[in-house]
């Protein structure tokens, strides 16, 4: 892993406040490798709140700001401003907060799901492409090395043509009404205004349908979805299952609950090939299973020395020594690093086929929910999702 750099990108954020643990886990992940340095912000619409939070991360008093466009501007025109804003809010206030920064020409790392509606997500596509921004969405699960280690085995064409993919992420943190106790990540999440109704398949079927697709390099062309409410009372749907058509007619599956009772994390991966199979689990991410077709199971570890150099460039520790998901979260802003980087100095930027997710994976995730939504309206019919017939563009 690279060592810090002389001159750190400058990085500020909205959101992520007193008791927010996202915000936690963005900051960890941005100091892991030394790239950036957090100087800006507004860290929650309470003022007093959010200048507790700036003066124990150490924000400098006037780079607090008392909103998102005040920072959006102010910012935009000093010569040490940010290179990068986190929007570590909320569902409903993702689209305005990031298009306010976008405009200025700031670069965006946008919590998912990006915007409630694809419209306002393919507007900020557009709007980074047009201000010369970056924009990301921190689909971190894709910055395991060795969940890149099988998206190369993929590509490469060692389990031969792939024939089914299954994805599913199914926590129980949610399988009791936690919302009619003010549990404050279930109010927001199960409140239909500000998450969205079909609030499973933004919240967590995104990862595992984001997942999908970066380890097969397979697109949905078709979606069945079927959305049910399990914890009695729910004003939002959280529990979904989807039958996915991939591209060349390849079937696939998902599965989203937050209310498996009694499943933790829950986020697993199977991709079956002509010539075998490989499966990830996001509880044990250190290994990789990989079984041909006598069913021999092999199990990768990270660190082995015949790993892919795409698994090998994000594995900071040697063989035996696991690591885990602020790691992950690291490899994201690492790759990401690369590219602010290169824009801030005129240089050329890495080209590298698996990298970090972008506001175009966002929308394909927006896409993916509405089409979800639109499917179970029709009992399960099959629906296509918008631009599912191009790869890029919006």
């Amino acid at each position: 892993m690279s060592e810090p750099h002389a001159r750190q990108l400058v990085a500020g954020m909205v959101g992520g406040g007193a008791g927010a643990d996202i915000g936690k886990t963005h900051r960890r992940a941005m100091r892991l490798d030394g790239e950036y340095d957090l100087q800006a912000g507004v860290f929650g619409r309470d003022r007093a709140r959010s200048a507790a939070v700036a003066s124990q991360l150490g924000i400098p008093e006037d780079r607090h700001y008392a909103g998102y466009r005040e920072m959006a501007e102010k910012e935009a025109g000093r010569k040490d401003g940010v290179d990068v804003v986190v929007v570590a809010t909320p569902n409903d206030s993702h689209f305005e907060i990031a298009r306010t920064f976008l405009e200025a020409g700031i670069s965006v790392v946008c919590e998912k799901p990006l915007t409630r509606d694809s419209v306002t997500a393919g507007e900020l596509v557009r709007s980074a492409a047009d201000n010369g921004a970056v924009l990301a969405v921190p689909h971190c699960y894709s910055a395991y090395a060795m969940v890149r280690h099988a998206a190369r085995m993929v590509r490469d064409g060692q389990l031969g043509a792939v024939t089914f993919a299954d994805v599913e992420h199914a926590s129980g943190w949610a399988a009791t009404p936690l919302e009619q106790g003010g549990h404050k990540q279930a109010t927001w999440r199960t409140d239909p205004d500000i998450a969205g109704f079909p609030s499973v398949v933004g919240d967590l079927g995104t990862h595992g349908f984001h997942l999908l697709r970066y380890i097969t390099g397979l697109e949905a062309e078709r979606v069945s979805g079927r959305l049910k409410t399990l914890v009695p009372g729910r004003r939002v749907f959280d529990h979904a299952t989807v039958e996915l058509q991939l591209t060349g007619e390849i079937p696939g599956r998902l599965w989203a609950s937050m209310a498996a009772a009694g499943h933790n994390h829950g986020l697993r991966i199977r991709v079956f090939g002509t010539k075998g199979n490989l499966e990830w689990q996001h509880e044990d991410p250190h290994h990789l299973a990989v079984q041909d077709l006598d069913g021999t199971t092999t199990v990768l570890t990270e660190g082995l020395s015949s790993l892919s150099d795409d698994a090998s460039r994000l594995t900071r520790v040697g063989l035996g020594h696991p690591e885990g998901f602020l790691e992950a979260f690291a490899n994201f802003y690492r790759d990401l690093a690369a590219e602010l980087r290169a824009r801030r100095d005129g240089t050329l930027p890495e080209t590298r086929e698996l990298s970090f997710p972008t506001g175009y994976d966002g929308l394909v995730g927006v896409r993916f929910v509405e089409a979800v939504a639109a499917s179970n309206a029709q009992d399960a019919a099959w629906v296509i999702p918008a631009g599912a017939a191009v790869k890029v563009g919006v």
